[in-house]
């Protein structure tokens, strides 16, 4: 396991900027350990809906987890608003961070994480390669 820790700055796009960390490193298998940091809104697609929702801010990121790879990702969001009141769903393009998003990401040596077509959800899902023997 290789662990990155990095910040993205304000004006940055949250998920865009994950891919293409993925990209430039070319990572195989990497999944997110741990995010804090603020956005200035949040696009978010909730449970069951196909289109992208615009959650305005400030808002505090609160969770962010995933596992991605240069075959693709797949991001889960929660963040809070002033109140205080939390919402989430699959992390968008479109997040963009407000003062800071520090970021730690792990990666696993010994895998690549694939996206195909899964016939039942009709989603790109999680396909793992090469697992190590005895296990995943």
């Amino acid at each position: 396991m290789k662990l990155f820790t990095f910040r993205l700055t304000p004006g940055t796009d949250l998920k865009h900027e994950l891919e293409a960390f993925a990209a430039r490193e070319k990572l195989d298998a990497a999944f997110i350990i741990t995010c804090v940091g603020s956005l200035t809104v949040a696009a978010i697609r909730f449970a069951g809906k196909s289109e992208t929702n615009s959650v305005a801010g400030p808002l505090e990121i609160t969770s962010l987890t995933g596992t991605f790879s240069v075959q693709g990702s797949h991001f889960h969001i929660t963040v809070t608003d002033e109140n205080g009141k939390a919402i989430g769903g699959h992390l968008k393009e479109g997040s963009i961070v407000r003062t800071t998003a520090e970021l730690v990401v792990g990666t696993h040596d010994e895998v690549v994480y694939m996206r195909e077509k899964d016939a039942v959800s009709g989603y790109m899902e999680l396909k793992v390669e090469n697992p190590r023997p005895g296990g995943y």
